[in-house]
């Protein structure tokens, strides 16, 4: 079947007691059991629920694997995959990577004796070596949106005896299948473009290598980082439009780039669809298009702060992947536990999570703001 069709169809049969169309919401905590240790499968929900495993089974399809563990949030889901690993074990990681994985490796996990190396998105493949055990990446990274050559890491990792772990949340299966290429895990913030409507929190982790999924399942069990069953069921019906969200949001986003690319007062626009951006060719290899975040960078940080309260439809907020547009300056926002480091995101950088309105009426409230940049100027 199809992507479109799974994504509808796989794991969501109709219910066998009511012949639902749609997956109920099993709002349980336990399950009779007919005898000591024998069930239907089900013992207890923070080990599996049916809605949970509708949704596990719907999105490993997508994502091209065997086997897929739902988590409370992209954070669980992270939190639960660096178990693989052990204290004093090294770990490379983009540098460019989403704020919260940041401080999670940095300020949690680095002062129990993991070891992290914060490495450029061209440097990565180079960075892994005899010693390094986890490789985490971020195509394309938040929020500068880097492309990472997902199978020159795989090479490189493979050489070494290390795991890939791809962070696919902002192009989402539709456009990027990472296992496909060669990782070894995708990891999720479904919260995002999966879930796609800023009504819930959860994440996701899959993979084809029974070893870590054997694993995985002991760990999600154990950690107990599990969504709830009415969270489970409103990212399986996200997942129902995900194909058709994402083509109009990649629609949106080209546009806007393009718009954005020839405006004076903006510095520089960040987006893979555009030609001059560096990654471009790479990314339309291993992509089957270019995504719905946008960045640019405003003339200066006071600026960028003045521009994303001058918009009308693109709400401040942070987040990304609803229906909605959302603006925000990550380094004061989703990215200032970056502020500390090396690589911390410009204080002029603006970031756009373009939504699915009309893009006119998107540009039109974005001209607006940016009229008022170029009169200052």
């Amino acid at each position: 079947m199809d992507f479109e069709t799974r994504a509808i169809h796989k794991g969501q049969e109709p219910d066998p007691a009511t012949g639902a169309v749609t997956v109920p919401i099993y709002q349980t905590s336990t399950y009779v059991q007919e005898a000591v240790g024998e069930h239907k499968g089900y013992d207890y929900s923070r080990t599996a629920n049916p809605t949970r495993r509708a949704l596990e089974l719907c999105l490993a399809s997508l994502e091209s694997a065997e086997y897929g563990f739902a988590f409370s949030s992209g954070m669980g889901a992270t939190t639960t995959v660096v178990h693989l690993v052990s204290p004093g074990e090294r770990i490379v990681v983009v540098n460019d990577v989403y704020g919260g994985t940041y401080r999670l490796f940095s300020k949690v996990y680095a002062p129990k004796g993991y070891e992290f190396d914060f490495v450029s998105h061209e440097a990565v493949a180079g960075a892994i070596g005899e010693g390094t055990r986890l490789v985490w990446v971020e195509t394309p990274t938040n929020p500068l949106l880097n492309v990472v050559d997902i199978r020159a890491v795989v090479e490189a990792a493979r050489a070494a005896g290390a795991v890939v772990v791809v962070d696919n949340t902002f192009a989402t299966p539709y456009l990027q299948r990472p296992l496909e290429l060669g990782a070894d895990i995708v990891v999720h913030s479904t919260t995002k473009y999966v879930g796609g409507h800023s009504d819930l929190v959860s994440g996701f982790a899959c993979t084809n290598d029974p070893t870590i999924a054997e694993r995985l399942a002991f760990l999600q069990n154990s950690l107990g980082a599990v969504p709830g069953p009415f969270d489970a069921w409103l990212v399986l019906r996200g997942l129902k439009t995900l194909a058709v969200r994402m083509q109009r949001h990649c629609q949106n986003a080209r546009a806007v780039a393009e718009y954005l690319e020839g405006h004076p007062a903006v510095e520089r626009v960040l987006y893979p669809g555009l030609p001059a951006h560096p990654g471009h060719e790479l990314a339309s290899r291993q992509m089957s298009d270019f995504g719905g975040i946008v960045s640019f960078l405003a003339p200066s940080a006071e600026e960028a702060t003045a521009l994303v309260a001058r918009t009308q439809l693109w709400k401040l907020a942070e987040s990304l992947g609803g229906v909605e547009s959302l603006i925000e300056v990550p380094a004061a926002m989703t990215h200032a536990s970056t502020a500390d480091s090396s690589f911390a995101a410009p204080p002029n950088l603006v970031r756009l999570s373009v939504g699915i309105e009309s893009v006119d009426d998107l540009v039109a409230d974005l001209e607006a703001a940016l009229v008022r940049s170029t009169a200052r100027a």
